[in-house]
C-alpha cells in the first residue's frame, strides 16, 4: 500500500496521478484518509500527554501516602481514575482512526510511474516494439485445439470430466513437452543468477495481503475455507512473502529468486474463442521471477528482467512483441508493467505470456519488507515476472510450428524433450 508519509506530502500530486492516468477518482477517499491521519495523530499526542500525566500523578500519590497525605493522595486518586478513562477512551477512538485509516488505504492502487502512459484499458496500451508479422504464410494454419486433439497432446474433454472446464490433462508428448518447458526456463533463470525455490501452493490471508492479492482479488482465489487458505494465483505470492517482516542486508542487493509451481484462478474470462483451448484456464504452470532491489536500482533491474523473458522468447523462436501498460490497464500493486505477447497464428491474435512489473515499496510496505542503510530503516523495491506461463507459449509453439507432417521443436527445447517433432 502507499506510504502515509507521501500522502501526507504528495496528496495533490497523488491524486492528480490516479485520476490522470489511472482514470481513476479517489480524491474523496485521500481526502479523507488525509483528515483521518491528522485526527490519529491529535489522539496519539492527547494519548501520551494522558499516559504521561497519569504517570506523574501515580508517583506524586506514592509520595503523599509516604508523607502520611492520605486526604491529598485520595484526591489524586480520584483524578487518576477520571484520567484513566480519558485515556481508555483515547486507545479506542485510536483503534478505530487505525482500522478506518487501513480500509481506506486497501482502496487506493499504486501511483504509476511517469512513464506509464493514460489510458481507460488494453485499448490504451503503448506497442513499444513488434515483430512484422507474413499473415499469408499462416493461411492453412489451424489453432492448437485442434493440433492437440490430431496429436493426442492435450485432452480438454478429459479435464472437465474429472474437474471441470478450464482443467485440461496434458497426455504423452504433450506432457513431456510441457515438462521440458519448465525445466527449460528454471535452467535459464538459473544461468542468469536466480536462485530457484520450491515453494507451499497454498498461503494464509497474511500473505495474500501482503503482495495484494487481498483484499483486490478475493474473488478470483480458491480458498479452502475451512483451513483460511488460498491456493495461489501465481509463485509471486509466496516467493515474496519469504520476506514479510524482514529487515534485509543491503549488501545482498539484489535478491533474485525463481520458482515453478501451478497457479489457480476462478476468473477465467469470458466465453467463445477468447477462452478456448489453453488461452485461459482454472488451472496452468508457470515459472516465476521474483528481486527484490534497492530503490535506486529498481528501474534498471525491471529493463534487465524484461531483456531476460525476451531473451526466453528469443530463443524458443516465437514471434513477439512488447507492451508498455497504460494506466487503466495497470495492476493494482504495480508502478510500471511491460507485458510480452506471443503471436497465434492459429488464431490470427496476439496472446499475453508474461507481465513483468515493478512495485516499487507498495508492496513492501504491506509486507514490512526493509533494509538499513546510514543507520535508518527503509523499504525495499519488488518486482516480478512471468518467465514463462506456459499455456499460452505451449500454443503458441504448436502453432507456429506446425507443417504437413507436424510440429518441429525448437532446438532450445530438444535437449529438454528427448524429441525434435511431434507427428503421427
Amino acid at each position: 500500500m502507499l506510504e502515509i508519509q507521501k500522502i501526507r506530502e504528495n496528496k495533490d500530486l497523488i491524486i492528480n496521478r490516479l485520476n490522470e492516468v489511472r482514470k481513476i477518482d479517489l480524491k474523496e477517499t485521500i481526502n479523507k484518509l488525509y483528515s483521518l491521519d491528522e485526527q490519529k495523530r491529535e489522539t496519539q499526542q492527547k494519548l501520551d500527554s494522558s499516559q504521561s500525566e497519569l504517570n506523574m500523578l501515580s508517583s506524586k500519590i506514592g509520595e503523599l501516602f509516604k508523607a502520611g497525605k492520605v486526604e491529598q493522595a485520595n484526591e489524586l486518586k480520584a483524578k487518576t481514575s477520571k484520567l484513566k478513562d480519558v485515556i481508555k477512551q483515547n486507545k479506542e477512538d485510536f483503534t478505530d482512526l487505525e482500522s478506518t485509516i487501513h480500509e481506506l488505504f486497501c482502496l487506493i492502487p499504486n501511483v504509476p510511474n511517469e512513464l506509464v502512459p493514460a489510458g481507460k484499458s488494453e485499448d490504451d496500451n503503448e506497442i513499444v516494439s513488434s515483430q512484422e508479422i507474413n499473415k499469408e504464410q499462416f493461411k492453412s494454419f489451424i489453432p492448437h485445439w485442434d493440433l492437440c486433439q490430431k496429436y493426442n497432446l492435450i485432452d480438454f474433454e478429459l479435464g472437465v470430466k474429472i474437474s471441470g472446464a478450464g482443467f485440461p490433462v496434458y497426455k504423452g508428448k504433450g506432457a513431456r513437452l510441457q515438462r521440458a518447458l519448465i525445466n527449460f526456463f528454471l535452467n535459464e533463470a538459473s544461468k542468469m543468477g536466480y536462485e530457484e525455490l520450491m515453494v507451499p501452493h497454498l498461503v494464509n490471508s497474511k500473505s495474500g495481503f501482503g503482495t495484494g492479492q487481498l483484499p483486490d482479488k478475493e474473488g478470483q482465489m480458491y480458498h479452502a475455507e475451512m483451513d483460511d487458505l488460498y491456493l495461489i494465483p501465481t509463485a509471486e505470492v509466496p516467493i515474496t512473502n519469504i520476506y514479510r517482516d524482514v529487515i534485509v542486508n543491503a549488501k545482498d542487493f539484489p535478491i533474485k529468486h525463481v520458482g515453478y509451481t501451478p497457479c489457480f484462478r476462478r476468473e477465467a474470462g469470458s466465453y467463445g474463442k477468447e477462452v478456448r483451448g489453453l488461452n485461459r484456464l482454472h488451472q496452468f504452470d508457470k515459472v516465476e521471477i521474483v528481486q527484490v532491489t534497492h530503490p535506486n536500482s529498481s528501474y534498471e533491474t525491471l529493463e534487465e528482467m524484461v531483456k531476460y523473458v525476451e531473451s526466453l522468447l528469443i530463443k524458443l523462436e516465437l514471434p513477439y512483441r512488447k507492451l508498455k501498460l497504460c494506466g487503466g490497464d495497470l495492476g493494482f500493486t504495480s508502478a510500471l508493467t511491460f507485458d510480452l505477447e506471443v503471436y497465434s497464428p492459429g488464431q490470427d491474435r496476439w496472446l499475453e505470456v508474461s507481465s513483468i512489473s515493478n512495485f516499487e515499496t507498495y508492496q513492501a510496505n504491506r509486507l514490512k519488507l526493509r533494509f538499513k542503510e546510514e543507520n535508518k530503516t527503509k523499504l525495499a523495491h519488488t518486482l516480478n515476472g512471468s518467465a514463462l506461463a506456459l499455456p499460452r507459449i505451449l500454443a503458441s509453439l504448436l502453432e507456429n510450428n506446425q507443417d504437413e507432417k507436424g510440429i518441429a521443436i525448437p532446438k532450445a527445447l530438444v535437449p529438454f524433450t528427448g524429441f525434435d517433432r511431434i507427428d503421427n
